[in-house]
């Protein structure tokens, strides 16, 4: 036996690697396995570049878990180690074998071609030495049996992950490395005994090595059918594949049918219905990877909450690194399921965590081009599973079009379809304005929840009688992207309650400025009667059937102002400009002019119950139900005198 001192400074550095490093202790699992493939990865790599190597097609990875004595044991037939690698790679904390191999392969790659070799089946996992440190974080001992491919003795490594490390001459069949960890007794914070139980090792395979290119095999307690007896079973260890090894993604898409991929999204991510569509890409260039994404047949019942989660699922050469990556899917597109894999990664030395880069940026970049590409290929050729979509999801896209002061604006306007006056259908603003009248200059919208609640309104008098048609915004959202969007093609958006509505001819326009001019009186009284309420009155220019109506300035609009005093700390000084607008041409009108003819007191009760009923259909509170009551009966009576 041969005692050896650590290279490094020892006892500190490696409490160091096991204790502040990973901040998981499951993920030692994953190192070793990933360690494991690296190793039968390179025995493959030499015994294809020098033809007295036995070549084999047997390569696994054999796991196995003793609860009386507390082990778990991870086995491989790769390439093993030397008597030296053993001290340069174990005896040498954050030293890597894979690193210098990784070196050696691409000296190679430039002074020999060899067709035979595809660098895809040169998948080096580990580059940074210190996955096999990770095993001290449930053991309080490790015992290492290895034997190289080049040597005809196999060695042990042992140790409790102390300052020392010793190293035994043994006798070992085959090459390849086999690694035992003793588990660490049960504390009031840890249960380290979980790893000796089979569902536990399982699902840990499942979760972070389910793709590695190689079988994890374990023998496992199954219920079999017992011999020659009817509905007999008994329990019996066999020898069980826990990972799949080639993901879905890395197949053939020609050999992977849509019921296959929707089965996959179902058991991934955990829902019963079947995606509404999927994207596979395949990207090679400045940085290599796949991606799976999935667009929910449905929303998350918590996709608006705060505790939902957004993120792709991240993996590196096909091994699990991060369930939720937040960085690779914009925030309005977090609805978006799926995964990414890319052997291109900057990861930090545990592989846990992800190193701010441009790969990152890069990918998650395109993959949303992408899935706005597939999203207005759907509008185009399916637009009824395209309507399904927007359903579902059209408020993110519209938050997309209004976050970040419209930066997306240009990239999402088109997926945007509303509901309008004169369409059966939800249409696109492109559909909107080819549809638009000759003389027609602005797109014109109006928020409501419904068709009917837009035809209700008094606003739209004049622009029913033009057949103009409108967009109908059903979302609070809706007018601040409007905003944002300011115009489509050329052509303004424009409220049909918001500011003036130029849609006169000039000898209407002249007639509506005169009487302006002439009741400045009427209307000034009115508006003294309603100072603080409104901020003018006026004759309207869009008014041919109601009496009143109540509109905005230039600016924040009344939906505006509802949507922002619903947030939490907003000035609450910011609110639309009322404007109360009378039609001349009513009977209502004409009678409050001959009534302040007569009494200019008269005018008080006739502004207030005006602006009331302008505040009523405009879905406004009044400030005082009782008194308009009141004032509605005082009126009637009158009437009947």
């Amino acid at each position: 036996m041969e005692t050896r001192e650590f290279k490094t400074e020892s006892k500190r550095l490696l409490d160091l690697m096991i204790n502040s490093i990973y901040t998981n202790k499951e993920i030692f699992l994953r190192e070793l396995i990933s360690n494991a493939s690296d190793a039968i990865d390179k025995y493959h790599y030499l015994s294809l570049q020098d033809e007295t190597l036995p070549r084999r097609n047997d390569y696994e990875i054999n796991l196995s878990i003793d609860k009386e004595a507390s082990t778990v044991t991870i086995k491989d037939n790769g390439i093993g180690m030397t008597y030296d690698e053993l001290i340069n790679s174990l005896g040498t904390i954050a030293k890597s074998g894979s690193a210098e191999f990784i070196e050696k392969l691409k000296e190679l790659q430039k002074d020999k071609e060899n067709n035979e070799i595809n660098k895809e089946d040169i998948d080096i996992i580990g580059q940074f030495g210190v996955g096999f440190y990770s095993a001290f974080m449930v053991a309080n001992k490790v015992i290492v049996k290895t034997r190289s491919l080049y040597d005809t003795k196999g060695y042990m490594f042992t140790s409790s992950g102390e300052n020392t490390y010793t190293i035994d001459e043994i006798e070992k069949e085959d090459s390849g490395t086999e690694i035992t960890l003793y588990l660490r007794d049960k504390t009031d914070e840890y249960d380290y005994s979980q790893f000796t139980d089979e569902w536990t090792i399982k699902n840990l395979v499942k979760k972070y090595s389910d793709y590695v290119r190689y079988p994890i095999k374990m023998l496992v307690t199954e219920s079999v059918p017992v011999e020659g007896k009817k509905d007999k079973y008994e329990d019996k260890e066999v020898l069980k594949t826990l990972n799949t090894m080639t993901p879905i993604w890395k197949k053939n898409k020609n050999d992977v049918t849509d019921e296959e991929y929707n089965k996959f999204y179902q058991e991934k991510y955990y829902d019963y219905r079947d995606p509404e569509l999927h994207i596979l890409l395949n990207v090679e260039g400045k940085v290599n990877y796949t991606a799976l994404l999935y667009i929910p047949s449905a929303a998350p019942y918590n996709l608006y909450s705060e505790k939902y989660e957004k993120g792709l699922q991240l993996y590196s050469k096909g091994v699990f690194i991060i369930d939720k990556c937040k960085e690779l899917i914009p925030d309005y597109l977090r609805f978006v399921k799926g995964l990414v894999d890319s052997p291109d990664l900057s990861l930090n030395i545990s592989r846990e965590l992800l190193q701010k880069s441009s790969e990152i940026t890069d990918i998650a970049t395109n993959i949303e081009k992408k899935i706005i590409s597939r999203l207005q290929n759907l509008q185009e050729n399916d637009f009824d599973k395209y309507l399904s979509f927007f359903k579902n999801f059209g408020i993110n896209i519209k938050f997309g079009v209004y976050d970040d002061f419209g930066m997306k604006k240009d990239m999402l306007k088109d997926l945007l379809i509303y509901e309008t006056l004169n369409s059966d259908k939800m249409i696109t603003l492109k559909e909107y304005v080819k549809n638009m009248k000759e003389d027609q200059k602005e797109i014109y919208y109006a928020s409501a929840k419904t068709k009917d609640a837009v035809l209700a309104m008094p606003q739209m008098d004049l622009l029913k009688k033009k057949e103009y048609d409108v967009l109908i915004l059903p979302d609070d959202v809706d007018e601040f992207v409007i905003s944002i969007l300011e115009e489509y093609d050329g052509h303004k958006f424009k409220s049909v309650n918001q500011g003036d509505m130029d849609l006169l001819d000039k000898d209407e326009e002249k007639r509506i400025k005169k009487l302006n001019d002439e009741k400045k009186p009427l209307l000034e009284a009115i508006k003294e009667a309603l100072k603080g309420e409104v901020d003018d009155v006026k004759i309207s220019k869009r008014l041919t059937d109601s009496a009143v109506c109540l509109v905005s300035g230039d600016g924040v609009s009344f939906e505006m102002e509802k949507v922002l005093k619903q947030m939490p700390n907003v000035n609450e000084n910011i609110k639309a400009n009322k404007i109360l607008e009378l039609n001349s041409n009513h009977k209502v009108f004409k009678a409050i002019d001959e009534a302040y003819e007569k009494n200019k007191e008269s005018i008080n009760d006739y502004a207030l119950l005006l602006y009331n009923q302008a505040l009523l259909i405009e879905g406004f509170k009044i400030k005082d139900p009782l008194k308009f009551s009141e004032m509605m009966c005082d009126l009637m009576i009158k009437s009947n005198k």
